[in-house]
């Protein structure tokens, strides 16, 4: 425990190794953009209005309208608007998401605390995925139960906070250990099963988090945190320092869940092979794994559409594509989509099951009106860490993300704020652009 508080405290930017910065750029493009195209829906309009009354203040801004709150109600607000639109980035392991909670309480406390070194904070963010994944590692081990991002988002957030804070190392593990203890373990196939806005508890975990650090540093001390702290996991916290599993996030291309992929990009690859039309199709087949055949949902809302594998294959072959018209309103109403969405049977295999959750697959079988029988192969969504996606391809899809919401100017000029971080003396710039609708974010810096 001693050395993951060391490193927590003591990490320097030049202890990073440059693909870890990268990395740590990459994931701040990806959440991002998936940020600024969800303030669009009704989750992050809710949330924006609840942080404001509810968590007051002038610490830090919620995006995009430069509205203030705490630095926990800005963590809250904007983690939850990201979480709003399923299509950041992730790790296999964990079954969730880290970026989703560090990234914005990265950002709120930087904002609340007054920090403008744009290395620092690049730092700031790599140390919350390392201390991120591991947790959401451990608790999979540990707990029998399968629970959201945001039961161990908040140690990362508290680990931030830990150090942006100046806390010592008792105090810091005393963060940690409130963070354990507050942090959401909500239980995520409830959500699965009946997909709504609660989501993947990444928001109320970053508050969570947020909240921990700002109380540890005010004398609150906390139950000592089992998931760091366990001589039964201390092989997954021994090589901090050493493995980067900020290295190891997936990439998403769509904004659905990450289970329902394969199967989306198998019919993808069908259609795209043997060139028919989705008003062709009669019969819809897919073979995956236990919980992705429990993505049942025949949607009514966005929530249910990105948690809904039978949906995510209709809209592939419809639109040949999955973007955010197919999860809102216009793919919801959108009556080919429905229709195929009907058709999906899914079962689960025994292989698929084993090989759960280091790898995600699926295998379509299509029947089309002239009598073809059509079998995919067994198919892995793009953007594993084996397989790294080019940073064109990301790049291309934080602007088809952003333009709509942002305009091509700003989508444009927050990319380019976000690329140049590592060679940036001051993150301000970067920040204020995220709160494109609203008042200057300097009048919030601490």
């Amino acid at each position: 425990m001693a050395d993951v508080i060391r490193f927590i405290l003591n990490t320097s930017y030049d202890d990073l190794p440059a693909p870890v910065v990268q990395d740590a750029v990459r994931g701040l493009i990806d959440t991002l953009g998936v940020g600024m195209s969800a303030v669009q829906t009704p989750l992050s309009r809710i949330i924006q209005t609840h942080a404001q009354v509810m968590f007051g203040g002038q610490a830090a801004q919620i995006w995009p309208e430069g509205k203030t709150a705490s630095a926990a109600g800005a963590a809250l607000a904007n983690g939850m608007t990201i979480d709003a639109l399923d299509a950041h980035d992730g790790h296999k392991l964990t079954k969730g998401h880290v970026g989703c909670g560090v990234i914005p309480s990265a950002i709120a406390m930087a904002q609340a605390e007054g920090l403008t070194d744009a290395q620092e904070f690049l730092t700031l963010v790599t140390i919350g995925y390392e201390i991120g994944t591991r947790a959401g590692i451990a608790l999979h081990r540990s707990a029998c139960d399968y629970h959201t991002s945001g039961a161990w988002v908040a140690l990362a957030a508290a680990a931030m906070g830990a150090r942006i804070l100046g806390l010592n190392e008792a105090q810091t593990r005393e963060a940690l250990g409130i963070a354990e203890y507050h942090g959401p373990r909500s239980q995520m196939m409830r959500t699965i099963d009946a997909p709504t806005m609660v989501k993947d508890g990444s928001g109320w975990g970053a508050m969570a988090g947020v909240s921990a650090a700002y109380l540890a540093c005010e004398g609150f001390t906390g139950a000592p945190a089992i998931t760091m702290e366990a001589d039964d996991l201390a092989d997954i916290w021994r090589d901090i320092g050493q493995h980067w599993y900020i290295q190891e996030q997936y990439i998403k291309l769509y904004p659905v869940c990450r289970w329902a992929q394969p199967a989306a990009e198998a019919v993808l690859a069908l259609q795209n092979t043997h060139k028919f039309d989705a008003t062709e199709v009669t019969s819809i087949r897919i073979e995956s794994f236990h919980e992705a055949k429990r993505l049942t949902a025949i949607p009514t809302t966005t929530e249910q559409a990105q948690y809904s594998l039978p949906f995510s294959v209709g809209a592939a072959l419809v639109a040949g594509t999955i973007g955010v018209d197919e999860v809102m309103t216009p793919g919801l109403n959108n009556p080919d989509i429905l229709r195929l969405a009907r058709m999906v049977e899914i079962e689960e295999t025994a292989a698929f099951n084993e090989a759960f959750p280091a790898r995600r697959l699926a295998q379509a079988h299509i029947g089309l009106a002239d009598g073809r029988r059509l079998a995919s192969e067994i198919t892995q969504a793009q953007g594993d860490p084996e397989e790294r996606l080019d940073h064109e391809v990301i790049r291309r899809k934080f602007l088809h993300l952003t333009e709509p919401a942002m305009g091509r100017r700003r989508a444009k000029d927050l990319l380019d704020s976000i690329e140049g971080l590592p060679g940036r003396g001051d993150l301000r710039a970067m920040i204020e652009q995220l709160s494109y609708r609203g008042a200057n974010a300097n009048s919030v810096w601490g």
